[in-house]
Parts: C-alpha cells; structure tokens; sequence
C-alpha cells in the first residue's frame, strides 16, 4: 500500500510540475517562448540517437549480453547510410542499409558472446574497434576523402505540420519535425509494450533474469538472446543514420563522438526500461542542445565552449555515479549452459 502511495505521489508530482512550467512557460513573450521551442526541437534532434541506440541496448542486455558495442554500430550504420544514399538517391533505401549493417555487425557479437560463450567486454571493444576502422577506411575508398565525405542532398525529409507555424513555442518547436524523431516516441512506446506485455518480451526478460526458467519452458536461451542483440544493433545502425542523412547530410569520421557510450548510460540511468531510456536521452540531449543554444545566445561564452560541451559527458558520470542505482539483470553476462534430459 505505501508503494502505491509513493507512486501515485510521484505521478501528481510530476503533473504538477508540468502543469506549472506550463503557465510558466505561457506567461513569457512570444521571443522567449519561440526560443524555448527552438531548445526543445534541438534537444529532440540530439536525444533520438542516443535514445535509439540505448533501446536497442536495453533489449540486449536485458537479454542477458552485455553490448558494450554500440558505438561501432552506429558508426557503420552512419557510414552505410549515408553511402547507400549517395549512390542510390533515396534515404528510405539508406535506412534500410544502415539497419541491416547494424544488425550484421550485432548478430557476430550476439553468435560470439552466445553461442562460443566469449568475453562480451572483449567482443564488444572488438566490435567498435572494427566498425571505427572499417568506416574510416570506407569513407577514403568511397568519397577518396579524409574526414568527411561529399555532402549528401537526398536527406531524410522532415514533416512539415502547416496549422502549427506562427504558435508561439509549438511552432518553433514542432511545425518541422524528422520522421525519425517521430518514430523515436513511437519506438518507446512499442518497447514498453513489446517488453512487458508480449510472450517474445517475458522470453527476453526470463533470459537475463533466470534463464533456466525459460529453458524449462521449451524456448531457446541462445536464440533468445541472439535476436536482442541483432535488435540492439538495428537500432543502433539507424541511430546512426540519422546522424548521417537526418541530422546531418554527410558522414565524417568517428562522427558519433562517443554517442554509443552516452547511450549506454542512458541506459543504466534509465534503468533498462524504454521510458527511462526515452527520458535519460531527452536529459542528456538538452545538456548537448544547451551547449549551441549558450553559443548562439551567449556568444561572450564562445572562449569556454570546449568546456561546455564536456557537461553532458561529465554529468554522465555524476549522473551514474552519484544520483542514482541501476540493477542489471541477474543473468547479464554470465553464460548459459544448457541442463541435458535424460
């Protein structure tokens, strides 16, 4: 009875709060309002490859292997996209790409942790080593460039919702929005309900957990936890993606900057539930959206810009390790070795 005592106070809490910045946000000028809708489009564009990336974290680990490989996935689904791109023209088709390069380079490490029972730290390194270095020798072979490759035009096309231009704050906020932004609340959604409220979801759950359990239930352990790991690397590819066609309109070396980790953060911060994740990656993508809006608005901080954008990755590591206490699950990482019958 407490517990659900401090549930509901926490769901009025956080009611409260977003009825009061409401008002709050009402009560300012049309400037500041369009201003702080700009902040609130930035911080999206920035959270959804983290918040991508560390779902498909979390049906990896919740599946009991570590992934620690995100990294390198995103970077080749950032190089394959953005490659397919440029010699197909369409973006669709790049997506697509970047979500099977993604999964490809996932479903290795799922078969090495899985079914060779190898160090999924070890494999996981091995993996961003490969996807950083295949990408960058890619991006050579393919544009014959170092750094950054031809600018690509045929990006992934943002939705245009007319009724909401010239509204204060939601204009600036919403009126042009990706679709991969879109599906980045779709995604949350679909997870959440996928992972606690589908027979796939409690299979994914019992192979972290106890898996033993699910054996004697006549499922495969091993298939189980290799499809959360191809489905981690999916995500990741395409999270990727959008960095590359979305976001931006070219690849550029190691241009996910250590995203992969934040999203791994995210993750644990999140608790490995998509809604934690989802509001891990918004927290994180405001810290990264706050550092250009201080650079536009506040120019006469331009000389501390490179400290400003340490902040998301410093408050990563207060944010772990000093506020708050995430429990795995109790089978991550250790192999599953199958009871014979008979």
């Amino acid at each position: 009875m407490n517990l659900n005592w401090r549930s509901m106070y926490r769901k009025i809490a956080v009611l409260a709060a977003i009825v009061i910045g409401i008002i709050a946000l009402l009560a300012l000028p049309e400037r500041q309002q369009n201003i702080a809708g700009w902040l609130v489009s930035t911080t999206m564009q920035m959270a959804t490859p983290l918040v991508l990336a560390g779902i498909g974290g979390m049906y990896s680990e919740r599946g009991g292997v570590v992934n620690i490989g995100l990294e390198g996935m995103m970077l080749m689904g950032a190089f394959t996209g953005a490659a397919v791109t440029y010699y197909v023209r369409n973006p669709w088709i790049g997506l697509l790409g970047a979500i099977a390069a993604g999964g490809l380079l996932a479903a290795v490490h799922g078969v090495v942790c899985v079914k060779f029972k190898g160090n999924h730290i070890v494999s996981g390194t091995g993996v961003i080593l490969f996807g950083t270095g295949f990408s960058t020798l890619m991006l050579q072979l393919v544009w014959k460039r170092q750094g950054q490759g031809e600018l690509i035009r045929d990006t992934i096309p943002d939705i245009v919702i007319e009724p909401l231009r010239g509204i204060p704050f939601l204009g600036s906020a919403f009126s042009v929005i990706s679709p991969v932004v879109i599906f980045m609340f779709v995604l949350t959604a679909a997870s959440w309900y996928i992972l606690f409220r589908t027979p796939f979801g409690l299979r994914l759950r019992a192979a972290g957990e106890d898996p033993s359990t699910l054996d004697a239930a006549g499922a495969s352990v091993e298939w189980t936890r290799v499809i959360g790991v191809i489905i981690s690397g999916c995500l990741a590819g395409l999270g990727g993606a959008y960095l590359s066609i979305g976001y931006g309109s070219a690849f550029a070396k190691e241009m996910t900057g250590g995203r992969g980790f934040i999203a791994l953060a995210a993750m644990i911060f999140g608790n490995w539930t998509p809604t934690g994740v989802l509001g891990a990656g918004l927290f994180f993508g405001f810290l990264d959206g706050l550092n250009y809006f201080i650079q536009i608005y506040f120019p006469v901080l331009l000389p501390f810009s490179n400290y400003i954008a340490m902040l998301p990755y410093l408050l990563v590591v207060v944010a772990l390790g000093l506020i708050r206490k995430s429990v795995p699950p109790k089978g991550i990482a250790v192999p599953y070795e199958k009871e014979r019958r008979g």
